[in-house]
């Protein structure tokens, strides 16, 4: 008896973002911004077996090309994904995502008297990674932390 084999068409120019952590697909697809009613052929694959992870999501957009913003925010909530450019129907550049030094405009910092938070005050959001594993932040100018649990929700959508 052969094993059972998941078949997913391949697509001809986009991007797939693979070794997403099971159960996150959807919360990738909305903070980069899609909803399902733009019209892109979008595959989400969900929970299926990883060597690598037990259990993965795949994310496959056809004609999105993710910027550095959109990478960015992706390795935020799922720190283990790969994104793999495709053209043509064959994957040209594929990479890990990293979470960054210094993270500018993504978080919203929780401490509401934060000078970042003053609708007056023309001053960006900045956190720098103190720990990637578990991820843990601090706020750039009123020091405030942020952990792992915390970060979904402060992300800005």
């Amino acid at each position: 008896m052969s094993e059972p084999t998941l078949v997913v068409s391949k697509i001809r120019a986009g991007t797939v973002i693979d070794h997403i952590p099971a159960g996150r697909a959807l919360d990738v697809l909305k903070i980069i911004g899609l909803s399902g009613r733009e019209g892109t052929r979008t595959a989400i694959i969900m929970n299926v077996e990883s060597k690598k992870l037990g259990k993965k999501d795949i994310v496959k957009i056809e004609g999105k090309f993710l910027g550095q913003h959109e990478v960015s925010i992706i390795a935020l909530i799922a720190p283990t994904a790969t994104i793999n450019i495709v053209e043509d129907f064959k994957v040209v550049r594929k990479f890990k995502v990293e979470i960054p030094e210094v993270i500018e405009e993504i978080i919203i910092c929780p401490n509401t008297t934060c000078i970042t938070n003053k609708s007056n005050e023309p001053i960006k959001s900045r956190f720098r990674v103190l720990s990637r594993k578990p991820i843990t932040m601090q706020c750039s100018y009123c020091s405030t932390l942020i952990s792992e649990d915390d970060l979904y929700g402060l992300i800005k959508v």
